[in-house]
């Protein structure tokens, strides 16, 4: 008797099966690990939570398993440097690519930490706060978009303003980024708002018409409140420390003359292409998830705060891997980029690895058709998950073809669950690092997974879904 369609093993199921045996608990790597929580006895991390990162040990620890000297790293998408920095600490020349101005500015403050004399930063923070009750005017002014106008108290806004007026007087232009990255630390601190997944959420007592049960953030100190702590917090910290050991028990570095960082600001899409073949010998790095989280809204205050105007966050989120429904389709661009550097044989070659896999043609027709039937909350949701893939395509063709031989990719990222339909990010992926080179040496499931929304939850039961770290060898 034959099996009835109803019956038959899914495309997810049979990739499951194939790949089953690389999958592995690694009871070594837990959510404190794979996450930012785990630097938070670090003194950059405790100044300012880019909640985006991994953590300091889980570089570590990958680099000393399985880089046996060091050579040349790559983060492809190194979010606030914590990859390039553990590298350089270990010996290794390391770079970086980053879209996220905030990121951007995370790595220069961390640079200038090494040129910064602490009695001078003493010196300011005593005597800041006389200066600016003496300042009348001020000419740096903080340029709101739409979602943050009216962000802080109006009192607040000028302290602010008056603050980076007198930053810019300053003349050493180290000194003046770390004064300026301790007012950029508190942002959400001193503001009506909070981060709240992928969106800020507002306080009450701010201008907005809000809708729902009102929330309360509790205090929200003034501008010299937050930042005289702030100061203090770095004062001690480097007081402690010494700048070029501020992060790591030095005693595991193999270098006393560490390489400088090199991080190039743009996307990976497109700056991936211009590194020679061969050229990495490790890749480390975790891409934006597949989870509609739109970071130009969640770091909105940090961005206007650097000076980006509303076209410029429109742009930037347009700019970025598409894990928002707002992202729209950038193959037509991909496609006129590839022919300009003279490779259209690479675009094709990518573009057929994506169109071979079954799986991913599985999941592109089940999430057209819970579209058709009214099951998804959003329905840009196949749209993005298509596009997230086929972006990631790219990315893991041109890291195989700029990993030597023998050289590792190590991807941290998580599997998601729309419709109640999961997505195995961690298997489609690993398909695409096949096609290109890799071995798939391992997927390391941690122990314990991520559990679905709320409203999921409701419609489709409590279950999680897989947390990896992708360990991938070029043949």
């Amino acid at each position: 008797m034959t099996k009835t369609a109803e019956l038959l093993p899914t495309q997810r199921q049979l990739l499951f099966d194939r790949m089953a045996d690389k999958l592995e608990i690694a009871y070594n790597l837990s959510r404190r690990v794979v996450s930012f929580q785990a630097n938070k006895d670090e003194p950059i991390y405790r100044w300012f939570k880019y909640k985006e990162g991994f953590s300091s040990a889980l570089v570590r620890y990958f680099l000393k398993e399985y880089g046996s000297m060091p050579g040349k790293l790559l983060d492809p998408f190194a979010g606030a440097g914590t990859t390039l920095f553990v590298g350089q600490e270990l010996g290794w020349e390391s770079y970086g690519i980053e879209l996220l101005p905030v990121g951007l500015f995370v790595i220069q403050a961390r640079e200038a930490l090494n040129h910064i004399d602490v009695e001078d930063l003493k010196t300011i923070a005593k005597n800041i706060w006389k200066d600016l009750s003496r300042m009348e005017e001020y000419d740096v002014h903080v340029k709101h978009i739409p979602i943050t106008k009216d962000v802080f108290p109006i009192e607040t806004e000028i302290s602010l303003n008056k603050f980076l007026t007198y930053c810019s007087k300053i003349k050493d232009e180290k000194l003046q980024t770390l004064l300026r990255f301790a007012a950029f630390s508190v942002l959400e601190e001193i503001s009506y708002t909070r981060k709240d997944g992928q969106y800020l959420r507002w306080d009450y007592r701010s201008k907005r018409d809000l809708s729902g049960k009102p929330f309360d953030k509790g205090k929200i100190p003034t501008l010299e409140e937050a930042l005289t702590n702030k100061l203090h917090q770095f004062i001690s910290d480097l007081s402690l420390n010494r700048p070029t050991n501020l992060f790591e028990n030095f005693s595991d570095a193999q270098n006393a003359n560490p390489k400088p960082v090199k991080y190039i600001s743009g996307s990976c899409l497109e700056e991936l292409p211009k590194f020679p073949d061969n050229y990495f010998d490790f890749i480390l790095t975790s891409p934006p998830y597949c989870n509609r989280y739109d970071y130009t809204r969640t770091y909105a205050l940090e961005l206007i705060f650097l000076g980006k105007d509303n076209d410029q966050v429109r742009n930037l989120r347009q700019s970025m891997l598409s894990c928002t429904v707002e992202n729209k389709d950038k193959l037509d661009r991909l496609r006129q980029f590839y022919s300009s550097i003279g490779r259209p044989d690479a675009f094709r070659e990518i573009i057929s690895a994506y169109d071979g896999s079954a799986a991913m043609r599985e999941i592109n027709e089940t999430l057209c058709q819970l579209n058709k039937l009214g099951k998804l909350n959003n329905s840009h949701i196949p749209r993005m998950v298509k596009n997230y893939f086929l972006e990631m395509c790219f990315v893991i063709y041109e890291m195989a073809r700029i990993t030597k031989s023998g050289g590792y990719c190590v991807m941290v990222n998580d599997n998601v669950r729309y419709g109640g339909e999961e997505i195995p990010i961690d298997l489609i992926l690993s398909e695409f690092a096949e096609n290109f080179g890799y071995n798939i040496d391992k997927i390391f499931i941690l122990p314990k997974g991520k559990g679905n929304s709320s409203q999921q939850m409701g419609n489709h039961g409590r279950s999680e879904v897989r947390k990896c770290v992708y360990l991938w060898q070029k043949k």
